[in-house]
């Protein structure tokens, strides 16, 4: 009796404050009921994760590059080797600094995707979260030759290690789904896009230097050229001046063969013939480079056709990889234009040609899926945990309501 009565006294004068002896007297009488709570709500998570999970889909593109190797061996009966050894890199995939450039422009590219509202039903979704630029830190996982860890272990990092460690070897795609096949399907879209959208992104940037050619580079050539045509006409007339002045003042001697620099003092006291020679000679170089200058405005002309006709497509069409061949017929229709002597011409469209190849390799042969697409649900353990929680806390929350309302009965009585 005497203990009995000492607790009650000890609850009373705690003024409705709650006690460690209320907390464990809670527990003793509740545990049963808490277990059993925290075990329905792990069931029902786990039945949650198992009819509502969310798939998590994995697909890896290796970033490739080709290497060729060629070795010729000559021996003679002399016992002299000779060994050749040519190796030929073409690099196909993207380097570091190219999907840098991908990576920001990217989500700009799915968002006017998504708001033009040309997109597919199963598309709009994946789309909208590839316009997210944190999606792509998230969900893109790029693998490089030496990765931070391997550093470390390296005592001393040499300028060939230095390459290697931003040299991409492969891109892990992570996507979502509430089913399998959806997150396989949101996969297979994510890799098209990075595909077909980074091939059009390099078209684009492609493209706008050639109108930097046109609109900038052109102006500033026909100044050069007006400049030289100009430097030409005083060429031609210090020609006549001097071949008036070797007729009034004959020089029988032998022609100097050292030169000066015309612009220097000291040139004007060569013989006239040495000088007759410069001047020629500068007359010869500046016709040379108004040729040159002609045919480089040429080839920005033919370049302007080019980009009147590929305007149009690159605003029609987003695909990166149809782009391409739209540009490339372009090409061939420019191509068969031009006169069979026009070397100048075709060079220019030669390189057009090889950009535009380099381009579609390095998004179709570069970037290459050589492993089986997989997907696994994911989450068990957080909708298990998020289960017992929500069912602790309900279950608590009751228990307490019920002790409350019981004890406020006596003293409701009293």
């Amino acid at each position: 009796m005497t203990d009995n009565n000492n607790l009650e006294e000890f609850r009373a004068n705690s003024d409705g404050e709650i006690s460690l002896v209320d907390i464990v007297e809670f527990i003793q009488e509740s545990w049963k009921q808490l277990i059993l709570a925290g075990a329905v709500g792990a069931l029902m998570g786990f039945g949650g994760w198992f009819f509502l999970g969310s798939y998590k889909a994995e697909l890896v593109l290796l970033n490739n590059t080709n290497t060729n190797t060629n070795t010729n061996t000559n021996t003679n009966t002399n016992t002299n080797t000779n060994t050749n050894t040519n190796t030929n890199t073409n690099t196909f995939g993207l380097d570091f600094h190219s999907w840098r450039i991908l990576q920001k422009n990217l989500p700009n590219l799915a968002d006017n995707l998504v708001k033009n509202g040309t997109l597919a039903q199963d598309q709009k979704g994946i789309y909208a979260a590839m316009s997210d630029s944190q999606w792509w830190s998230n969900n893109v996982i790029v693998s490089y030759a030496i990765s931070k860890t391997d550093t470390k272990d390296l005592a001393i990092i040499s300028k060939d290690l230095d390459s290697a460690a931003t040299k991409i070897q492969s891109f892990t795609i992570l996507a979502g789904g509430q089913s399998q096949e959806s997150s396989l399907n949101n996969a297979r879209l994510t890799s098209q896009f990075l595909k077909s959208g980074g091939a059009y992104l390099q078209i684009k940037a492609l493209i706008n230097s050639y109108e930097g050619d046109v609109h900038g580079t052109a102006s500033t050539i026909q100044n050069q050229l007006t400049q030289t045509q100009v430097d030409q006409i005083h060429f031609k007339e210090r020609i006549k001046t001097l071949e008036e002045l070797l007729k009034r003042f004959p020089n029988r001697g032998s022609i100097n063969s050292q030169f000066l620099d015309p612009k220097e003092n000291s040139f004007k006291y060569l013989p006239v013939e040495n000088q007759l020679i410069a001047a020629n000679n500068d007359l010869n170089q500046s016709k040379e480079t108004i040729n040159r200058l002609n045919d480089h405005l040429a080839q920005i002309r033919l370049m302007a056709k080019f980009i009147a006709s590929a305007s149009p497509q690159i605003e029609a069409e987003p695909n990166g990889l149809i782009l391409v061949k739209s540009l490339l017929a372009i090409e061939q229709d420019l191509r068969k234009g031009l006169a069979p002597d026009d070397l100048k011409s075709y060079l220019a469209l030669d390189q057009l040609r090889a950009q535009l190849l380099t381009i579609e390799s390095r998004f179709t042969n570069g970037l290459e899926a050589n492993t089986p697409r997989n997907a696994k649900k994911t989450g068990l353990l957080k909708s298990i945990g998020g289960g017992v929680v929500i069912a602790g806390f309900l279950m608590l929350a009751f228990l307490l309501n019920r002790k409350l309302l019981r004890n406020l009965k006596p003293r409701t009585l009293s």
